[in-house]
C-alpha cells in the first residue's frame, strides 16, 4: 500500500522553494503520489452552497490563501522528479472547456512520461461556477460528456462528437499522453452518485474523510454497483484520506483490509522550509514505511 500527500500547490505550499523540497523529498522517501487541488477563485461567503466535508458547512480556506492552479505545480514538480506519480486531487472538469483540459493533460502526461493521474470532481461551490459563467445545473452529465471527450481526443488520430455540451468535427489533438484513453479518472465524492459515476465510467475512487469502518462501507456499496454493470471491481483502483479523521498506524490495515491501495495524507509545510525534510521523514517513518509493508 501507497502513502500520498495532499497539499500542493495550496498555502505555504504554493511557494516555489517548498513545492521543489516536496518533489524531491517526496520522491526520496517512497511517496506514491503527490495530489494538488483546485479551485480558481475563493470567497469570502458562500450562501448559496454547502461545503460537503465541515459539520456547519463552512468552508475553512480563507479566501486569500494562495492557490496556485494545480497542473501548472504539477508541471513544476514533474521537472524535478521521474517516478512519483503525479495527481490533481481534485481537478473541477465541469469549469473547463474540455478540449483545452484535455491538451493540458496529454501535455503534462507526456512531459512527466505517463505519470499523471486526473482526479476528477463536479464542484460543489454555485458561487464559483457562476463567476466562471459555467451553469452549476447539470455538472454531472457535463463531466461525463467532457470526459468522453476527451478520452476520444487521447486516444483517436482525428475525433469528430456531437454531445448536449460540445460539438465538433475532424479535429486533431497532439501529443498524445502516453497512457492514451487509459489515462487513470479517479473520481472524488462520497455519495450515491458519485459512487455511481466511478462504478459506470472511472477508473479509480477517491474517498475523503473516511476513516476505515466509513471507507469499507463505501467501498462494500460501489463494488455492488460495479458488479451491477458488470464490471470487475477489481479494476477499480482504490484511494481514500482520513482528512480530518485521527488515524493510527493500525488503522493503515483496516484500510488495506478493505482494499485501500493508497492513503492520502495531509502534510501542511512549516513556515521555514529548513523544517519540511525532517517533516517529511518522519511521516515516512510514520506512515510510508508501514505501508509498503502490507504489501
Amino acid at each position: 500500500m501507497k502513502i500520498g500527500l495532499l497539499t500542493i500547490g495550496l498555502g505555504r505550499a504554493a511557494r516555489p522553494s517548498t513545492l521543489q523540497i516536496f518533489a524531491e523529498h517526496c520522491e526520496r522517501l517512497g511517496f506514491g503520489t503527490l495530489w494538488a487541488p483546485e479551485h480558481v477563485v475563493l470567497f469570502d461567503r458562500y450562501p448559496d452552497t454547502r461545503y460537503p466535508y465541515s459539520e456547519d458547512g463552512a468552508f475553512a480556506v480563507p479566501a486569500t490563501t494562495d492557490w496556485a492552479d494545480p497542473f501548472i505545480c504539477l508541471s513544476y514538480v514533474a521537472a524535478r522528479t521521474t517516478r512519483i506519480r503525479l495527481a490533481t486531487g481534485i481537478c473541477l472538469v465541469p469549469e473547463h472547456n474540455p478540449l483545452v483540459l484535455a491538451k493540458v493533460v496529454a501535455s503534462l502526461d507526456h512531459l512527466s512520461g505517463g505519470r499523471l493521474a486526473l482526479g476528477v470532481g463536479i464542484g460543489w461551490s454555485s458561487e464559483e461556477f457562476a463567476a466562471l459563467g459555467v451553469p452549476f445545473e447539470k455538472r454531472a452529465q457535463r463531466t461525463r460528456e467532457y470526459i468522453d471527450v476527451m478520452r476520444k481526443l487521447w486516444s483517436e488520430e482525428k475525433t469528430t462528437f456531437s454531445g448536449e455540451f460540445v460539438k465538433f468535427e475532424g479535429a486533431r489533438l497532439f501529443p498524445k499522453p502516453p497512457q492514451g484513453a487509459n489515462l487513470p479518472i479517479i473520481f472524488g465524492g462520497e455519495s450515491g452518485p458519485a459512487l455511481r459515476r466511478v462504478a459506470d465510467y472511472g477508473t479509480g475512487w477517491f474517498g475523503f474523510n473516511l476513516n476505515p469502518e466509513q471507507a469499507a462501507a463505501k467501498i462494500a456499496r460501489l463494488k455492488e454497483l460495479m458488479r451491477e454493470r458488470n464490471r470487475n471491481p477489481s479494476t477499480v483502483e482504490l484511494i481514500v484520506s482520513p482528512y480530518l479523521q485521527k488515524i493510527t498506524r493500525e488503522d493503515l490495515t483496516a484500510y488495506h483490509e478493505a482494499g485501500v491501495s493508497e492513503v492520502v495524507m495531509l502534510c501542511a509545510p512549516p513556515e521555514n522550509d529548513r523544517d519540511l525534510p525532517p517533516l517529511l521523514e518522519q511521516m515516512a517513518r510514520d506512515w510510508v514505511e508501514p505501508a509498503a509493508r502490507l504489501g
